[in-house]
C-alpha cells in the first residue's frame, strides 16, 4: 500500500485534476506514480514538463527508456523497472534482450553502450564522473548535447525512483524486480 495517497482522477480537484486528465489523454492510462505526484500539483507539473522537454531532445525514445532501465536497476526501483520494461518493450521498440542489457549498462550498439555506461556511472558516483568518462562518451559518438541529455534523463529518473521508493507506490505494471 502506498505511503502517500493515490489521488484518483475522478476525485481530484483543481490543478491536480487537470494534470491527471492530461496524463490520461497523453498515455491512455493514469499510472499510480502520477496519481501520487498529484498530491503536489507542482511536483506533477514539474515532472511532466521536464519529461516532455527531454522528449523533444536529441536522444531517441529507445535510448531514453534504456537510460530509465539502467537508472532504475542501479537504484533498485521495482516500480520504475516495471513501468520502463513495459514501455521499452511494448512502445519504444526494444527487444527483451535489449531491455535486459540496458539494465546491466550493456548494448550491442557502441553508442548506446556508451550512453548506458555514462548513465550508470552518474548514478553510482552521484554525478561526480571523471573527465575520462566524458571523453569515452565523445569517442563513442555522443555530442555535447546528447551527453547533457543523458545527465538530464538520469536526473529525471533518479527523481522518479526516489519518489516511488519513498512513497512505496503500488506497482500497476507487469512486475519486474531488480537484479540482486
Amino acid at each position: 500500500m502506498s505511503r502517500l495517497p493515490i489521488i484518483e482522477p475522478d476525485t481530484a480537484q483543481g490543478a491536480a485534476a487537470d494534470l491527471l486528465a492530461a496524463v490520461q489523454k497523453a498515455l491512455g492510462v493514469t499510472p499510480n506514480m502520477t496519481k501520487v505526484m498529484a498530491n503536489s500539483p507542482a511536483v506533477l507539473k514539474g515532472y511532466l514538463e521536464f519529461s516532455g522537454a527531454l522528449g523533444t531532445g536529441a536522444l531517441p525514445v529507445g535510448i531514453r527508456e534504456a537510460i530509465a532501465l539502467v537508472v532504475a536497476q542501479e537504484n533498485s526501483c521495482d516500480y520504475c523497472l516495471s513501468a520502463h520494461t513495459y514501455i521499452a518493450t511494448n512502445l519504444a521498440g526494444l527487444s527483451e534482450a535489449e531491455a535486459g542489457g540496458a539494465r546491466r549498462a550493456d548494448s550491442a550498439d557502441p553508442k548506446t553502450a556508451a550512453v548506458l555506461k555514462l548513465a550508470a556511472s552518474l548514478v553510482r558516483s552521484h554525478g561526480s564522473v571523471e573527465e575520462g568518462e566524458i571523453k569515452i562518451a565523445r569517442e563513442a559518438g555522443l555530442t555535447d548535447a546528447e551527453i547533457t541529455e543523458v545527465i538530464g534523463n538520469v536526473a529525471l529518473n533518479v527523481f522518479t525512483n526516489y519518489l516511488n521508493k519513498a512513497a512505496d507506490v503500488d506497482i500497476d505494471w507487469p512486475v519486474v524486480s531488480h537484479l540482486g
